[in-house]
């Protein structure tokens, strides 16, 4: 949250998870967070970061409405566990992040296959790059989406078109075999806690891998899936979710992501846009704020196509996250019309 947002009254729902954190203390703020996946710990703890002046009123608000929520559970649904040193530490900085970390880093331990949602891209590649094409595929098919296109793109061309296909393929895994690779990776790690889950991958996880590539490496990887397998790469086309396809989304659910979208990012977004696509968004603003939309995008001038591209991703990423979480929902190229 900014200052701008604080004297508007906009609070997103990360803002009022940062401002909760922040009045709790360091201590509970640490034993909350050790319970965050890698995602929600960096998303939370850049908008820590960023808070400002934060008057009272906002603070009694957000506290209220968390009392009204837990109010009406019998618990908080928390469960997930694992470090956070260097996520916390590009969030906040070395000093801000300082005894908050040590707190969230005392006792608990991820296993084997966690640890590696907490690492760069990169690094997961250089563990599993010299492993069985299927062990490749198990761990892709593991991490979440995002970091698992960013995963893929260290390999070259070839490797990459075996994992997806591999992942296309992958339905279920025996527990036997993935404690054995959990294990295996624990050594690595030196973690230690057990796995149950056993239902991995499918044509649906890998469109939702393909989603997260680098457009040019999907157009090829698209491409070559088609030359072996016609009828897979017209299924995952299908699952996949595109920029263009925010055209489908209704009206609402198209208010609650602007909600989300910084004004930078939607300009440069829009420049490669379809008509389609800039009407919709046209729509569902004030006319005020269309108008000036339309005139931040006339004076734009010329843009690199992948700034577009990065634009649009990051807008396509806030809005699979919030169709998880149930606020809006999508539909891919091949989904169901709403009536």
């Amino acid at each position: 949250m900014n200052n701008d947002n604080a004297r508007q009254g906009k609070l997103s729902k990360v803002d009022k998870a940062a401002i909760l954190l922040l009045s709790l203390g360091e201590t509970d703020a640490a034993q909350v967070l050790r319970h965050l996946g890698p995602k929600e710990v960096q998303r939370v703890g850049v908008a820590m970061a960023g808070m400002r002046n934060v008057h009272r009123e906002k603070v009694e608000q957000v506290m209220g409405e968390f009392v009204e929520i837990v109010g009406d559970q019998t618990s908080l649904g928390v469960g997930a566990d694992g470090y956070i040193r260097k996520m916390l530490t590009q969030a906040l900085g070395e000093d801000k992040a300082g005894n908050l970390i040590d707190r969230i880093l005392l006792g608990g331990s991820t296993s084997g296959l966690d640890s590696l949602k907490w690492m760069e891209p990169r690094a997961v590649a250089d563990v599993i790059r010299y492993e069985h094409p299927q062990i490749q595929a198990i761990v892709v098919a593991y991490l979440d989406p995002d970091q698992a296109g960013e995963v893929l793109g260290h390999f070259d061309h070839k490797v990459r078109l075996d994992i997806v296909l591999r992942v296309s393929s992958l339905n279920t895994v025996q527990p036997s075999a993935l404690k054995e690779l959990n294990q295996i990776l624990e050594k690595q790690f030196s973690g230690s806690a057990n796995t149950t889950r056993a239902a991995l991958g499918g044509i649906k996880r890998a469109a939702d891998i393909m989603n997260f590539l680098d457009s040019s490496i999907e157009g090829q990887l698209m491409d070559s899936i088609r030359e072996v397998d016609e009828d897979l790469s017209s299924q995952i086309e299908d699952l996949m979710f595109v920029f263009d396809n925010l055209a489908d989304v209704d009206d609402r659910g198209i208010q609650a992501l602007l909600r989300e979208v910084s004004s930078d990012v939607l300009v440069l977004a829009l420049k490669g846009a379809d008509e389609a696509i800039k009407e919709k968004v046209f729509k569902n603003m004030s006319k005020r704020a269309a108008e000036l939309l339309r005139d931040d995008l006339e004076a734009k001038g010329p843009v690199r196509v992948s700034d577009v591209e990065t634009a649009q991703k990051e807008i396509l990423t806030i809005a699979r996250r919030m169709a998880e979480a149930g606020e809006i929902v999508l539909g891919g190229k091949g989904g169901e019309e709403m009536v």
